[in-house]
């Protein structure tokens, strides 16, 4: 028996060693270049033209005529203004004329851009830099949630500035590629995206969340042709939503997703006009990744008059195919089927099976070509920890015969 598994070992090692250039490419069958042989995904996919229109628009309330961010949290839209306006407004999507409010006493707003949050706290940045470019007060405010909840204004402040910024010298309005708009916050880093007025890019920047003074570690930046002004961040799904426009005030979403931990710009990109004409579109959120919400702030220019207005948009017919795929679980013995989840998987795979009892699991390294099989002492559980495992694999249950039973592609993170 041990020499027949170490036969299945050898074999799938063989199949996912030397096939590795091709099954790398596009993995996205709504992309010009799918390619259906690839199992790991090299973010080359492209895309045709698209647009969106939203399904509902409703004016907001005249107190958020400068809405600059948005979350979810407690079954609310959250936000709040980039003026020196110095509260958090909530409210529920569907009474826009319940507003409500929370002051933030104790701070000040220089220029409040973007919203984002973990399980913990609520982050709110007051990064902006689009009058000169110089800014030496760069910060995130971190407010604590279980305070809040009780109304109590718990604040923590978390200063930095940007690796590769060394000229202050004042450029005037609008004319830096250090001004920023848009963060999320990951398990242990926050990362920053630039909103570059001269090259039209965004740049990625990581920082600790914790409070203190950091430098923000340049990373990569990627040419989404715009001005990105906010983003929504689901990890567990590897999407990032970025919403922006371009310098004609024309407004836009820009989709990552499929990515590898916190390689952002190694994703799927895909850039999708949102049809609203002249609307600056400054904040987004969503639960699923399908159904978001977008702000605009209230633009008013020469014979332009915008309201600032809450844009609910279905993303479905762009993401559904990613969040939600086709059941991909290999048919094995006797009809029966497994589940393995979560996918992508950290500490715990677990899996549910029919009508076979898996004694041993092994994991193929879809880029290394290197296998594991291990037994399981659990039937519907597996610990990762202790093997230290990240990326690409095809992971797949043996009964005590050393058969194979089921077998799916999974992420490790």
């Amino acid at each position: 028996m041990i020499v027949y598994r170490l036969v299945i070992t050898i074999i799938f090692q063989l199949i996912f060693g030397l096939n590795l250039i091709a099954q790398s490419g596009c993995t996205d069958p709504l992309a010009n270049n799918y390619n259906s042989a690839a199992l790991v995904n090299d973010g080359s996919c492209t895309y045709q033209n698209a647009s969106i229109l939203p399904t509902v628009s409703q004016n907001l309330p005249s107190l958020l005529n400068e809405t600059s961010g948005l979350i979810l949290w407690n079954d609310k839209i959250w936000t709040h203004n980039d003026n020196a306006d110095i509260n958090l407004y909530y409210f529920h999507p569907d009474s826009l004329s319940m507003l409500n409010n929370i002051q933030l006493s104790s701070t000040v707003n220089i220029d409040e851009e973007e919203i984002s949050q973990d399980s913990n706290y609520i982050y709110l940045g007051d990064f902006g830099n689009n009058a000169n470019g110089n800014r030496t007060d760069l910060r995130i405010l971190r407010i604590d949630k279980a305070d809040l909840i009780q109304n109590i204004i718990t604040i923590d402040t978390i200063f930095f500035s940007y690796s590769d910024q060394i000229d202050f010298t004042p450029r005037g309005a609008n004319n830096t590629d250090f001004d920023c708009e848009s963060f999320i916050v990951g398990r242990d880093s926050i990362f920053l995206f630039t909103k570059q007025w001269v090259s039209q890019k965004t740049a990625k920047y990581s920082l600790p969340k914790m409070p203190g003074t950091h430098i923000a570690q340049y990373s990569s930046q990627l040419d989404v042709q715009g001005l990105v002004t906010a983003a929504t961040y689901l990890e567990d799904k590897r999407l990032i939503i970025f919403t922006g426009y371009s310098t004609l005030v024309q407004p836009f979403i820009y989709l990552l997703y499929d990515f590898n931990d916190y390689d952002f710009f190694a994703a799927n990109k895909r850039k999708i006009s949102l049809n609203l004409g002249f609307h600056q579109v400054e904040g987004i959120c969503t639960l699923d990744g399908l159904n978001c919400y977008i702000t605009n702030e209230r633009l008013s220019y020469s014979w332009i008059t915008v309201e600032p207005k809450l844009h609910k948009i279905d993303l479905g017919s762009f993401l559904n195919n990613y969040l939600n795929p086709p059941i991909s679980n290999t048919e094995i013995q006797n009809n029966s089927y497994c589940n393995f989840y979560p996918n992508p998987a950290s500490e715990k795979l677990n899996f549910g099976i029919d009508n076979h009892q898996a004694t041993e699991i092994l994991l193929s390294d879809l880029t290394k070509g290197q296998s594991i099989l291990c037994n399981l002492s659990d039937s519907h559980t597996f610990d990762l920890l202790p093997l230290n495992v990240k990326g690409f694999y095809q992971v797949s249950l043996l009964d005590d015969k050393g058969k194979v039973i089921c077998s799916e592609k999974i992420f490790i993170k």
